[in-house]
């Protein structure tokens, strides 16, 4: 695991790290915003304590746990990584409101090129503010994008204690097995 020094975390609040896409994707994932370590690392979900990696591998996404540096790997599986938000935060709780409402607005807008399958954001909390649907749940959205289907899921930080990654991985694999069924 790389150390970064307080200043290098710091630096990283003006990177921006790249999106993991291509056209027509099976899901897309699309997390809340960077993180200061995933910033400065450049590969999405970077932070020892967050579940993503570990989650997609149990969930049956992909066949080995991956590191965050092998993120590009995503795309022979069909998956990809965005963003709701492109600024790094150490914290989500530091975006206002109309960071989420323009976040939903680009994602829906790169949904729209993109045309995947499914769009999967991690995190009711930044589903509900970037698309102003104050009653979503974790789970399908009635929700499409064009011919994009929504699903929201778990939000993996560490800091989300309510899921396990066990429950977490039920529920990704509820969107894997829906996935395979399209």
């Amino acid at each position: 695991m790389t150390r970064f020094t307080q200043e290098q975390l710091a630096a990283a609040r003006d990177r921006l790290v790249p999106d993991v896409v291509a056209d027509g994707l099976h899901v897309l994932f699309c997390g809340i915003n960077p993180g200061l370590m995933t910033a400065a690392s450049g590969h999405h979900f970077a932070r020892p304590g967050n579940r993503f990696w570990p989650v997609l591998h149990l969930s049956g996404f992909t066949p080995r746990l991956l590191k965050p540096s092998e993120q590009h790997e995503l795309l022979s599986y069909g998956l990809g990584i965005t963003n709701v938000v492109a600024r790094a935060t150490a914290r989500a709780d530091e975006l206002g409101a109309e960071e989420y409402r323009e976040g939903g607005r680009l994602l829906a807008a790169k949904v729209g090129r993109l045309r995947p399958r499914w769009l999967a954001v991690v995190g009711v909390t930044a589903y509900r503010a970037a698309f102003d649907d104050r009653k979503a749940q974790v789970g399908p959205q009635e929700r499409t994008i064009g011919d994009t289907r929504v699903w929201v899921l778990p939000n993996p930080s560490g800091l989300n204690a309510h899921w396990t990654a066990a429950t977490m991985a039920e529920e990704y694999g509820r969107l894997r097995v829906a996935t395979d069924a399209a």
